[in-house]
């Protein structure tokens, strides 16, 4: 009787589901954190720079390919 009684009490469920709403709170504070760290440190910038010079470099080769082939 009293395992049944254990099995259904509910009385710390308030208290897990606090735990793991903060939890998560948390994480995304932590995150934001650290993307605003790189923003500022310009490490974002620099890879959005390099990323797209990467990729005009290699569509303008196709695009002069396709020319010079049609």
């Amino acid at each position: 009787m009293q395992l049944r009684k254990a099995l259904t009490d509910c009385n710390g469920q308030g208290t897990v589901e606090f735990a793991i709403v903060a939890a998560a709170i948390l994480a995304i504070i932590v995150a934001l954190g650290v993307i605003w760290n790189l923003g500022d440190a310009g490490i974002l910038v620099e890879h959005a720079l390099r990323s797209a010079s990467h990729n005009i470099e290699e569509a303008a080769a196709g695009i002069i390919g396709d020319i010079f082939c049609y």
